[in-house]
């Protein structure tokens, strides 16, 4: 019985001439279900809910607004800074902030530094694939501000009066102390500026101090908000609802209504005479090949002269008026950007 198997197996490869390869059976179910679900992953990170993304965007946004990242701004005072009377004041001021401030021993001592509490938002819909956080850190290679309370005060301390001045000095007497003045004072603030890279300070009280402190820590939380702003194509346009600009769809509804509105910014223009001129000619294009038809100047700047307004009440017949008309031809063909167009501004 033992050696019946390897006989068999000894004829069957005779008779058919070549040895069969191995094969081995593998079911595909398993690398079927992980090569579908990581499919299935890769659509669902490529097609994302709209509504998802704007809420994602509106939020970041809403992070990167000043009053939010003043939240998550830290002030680092050194501990030799409250051996001062007057540093209660700047401590009251950072309190009143709304921004945390921690006393931790700085580098170098007497000395304030700022930091972030946590990661700015920085979604790729807004900030874009790579973001630079414009915030001071300890790593960063930034200019140094140096502080001097009471400098003004302490010269005009040390200035003789008239009696000194006039009283000659004995052979005896040791020499009188050398008067530092504001030019010697300037002198010395160029050269740290030139060769030292320093920024010197000068306030009057911790009062103004504790001022420049908090409208520098306001500067840096507006200033994330701010680089977004000047990242996009038009810094000036902003988007959303309270500007109340009027939506205009791809197939070019809502025109009228923006024609209308850019009537409007004219001024002494009301509703009803904006009503006359974009009745009258729905479109700017209307307009222009109006302008193109008239033969002379005169006729152009009259153009939109006698268009009839509608008034409400029924009162006397009101008409667009010469001066209007004038200043939407003017606005509409001029070729000079420095034209004046409302001659009584």
């Amino acid at each position: 019985m033992a050696k019946a198997g390897p006989q068999r197996a000894g004829g069957s490869y005779r008779g058919r001439g070549q040895r069969r390869p191995p094969t081995w059976e593998i079911s595909d179910s398993d690398t079927e279900g992980a090569a579908s679900a990581e499919a299935d992953s890769k659509a669902a990170t490529r097609v994302r809910d709209p509504a998802e993304e704007r809420r994602e965007a509106a939020e970041a946004l809403r992070l990167l607004r000043p009053e939010q990242a003043l939240r998550r701004l830290t002030v680092r005072v050194d501990p030799a800074i409250l051996e001062d009377a007057g540093a209660d004041i700047l401590m009251e001021a950072l309190g009143s902030l709304g921004c945390e401030y921690h006393i931790e021993p700085q580098r170098p001592s007497r000395s304030l530094r700022w930091s972030r509490v946590k990661p700015e938002p920085c979604l790729s819909s807004i900030c874009g694939p790579i973001c630079s956080v414009p915030w001071i850190s300890p790593e960063s290679a930034t200019c140094p501000h140096l502080a001097v309370i009471g400098l003004d005060a302490y010269l005009w301390s040390r200035q003789p009066n008239a009696q000194e001045m006039r009283q000659p000095e004995s052979p005896g007497e040791a020499p009188a102390e050398v008067v530092v003045g504001w030019p010697e004072v300037e002198e010395a603030l160029v050269l740290l500026q030139l060769w030292a890279n320093l920024d010197v300070l000068l306030v009057a009280s911790w009062q103004e101090l504790s001022q420049h402190v908090c409208a520098f820590t306001k500067a840096l939380a507006q200033r994330p908000f701010r680089r977004f702003q000047e990242s996009k194509a038009f810094s000036f346009y902003t988007a959303g609802r309270w500007v109340a600009g009027k939506r205009v769809t791809r197939d070019g509804t809502g025109l009228r209504g923006a024609w209308w509105r850019q009537i409007r910014q004219f001024n002494r223009v009301s509703p009803a005479v904006a009503d006359a001129v974009v009745t009258a000619f729905p479109s700017p294009r209307l307009l222009q090949q109006a302008y193109v038809a008239c033969g002379t100047e005169q006729e152009r700047l009259a153009l939109l002269a006698d268009l009839p307004v509608k008034v409400d009440g029924g009162g006397r017949l009101r008409r667009v008026g010469p001066d209007l008309s004038r200043r939407i031809c003017l606005f509409l063909t001029s070729t000079n950007p420095d034209l004046l167009l409302d001659l009584s501004s």
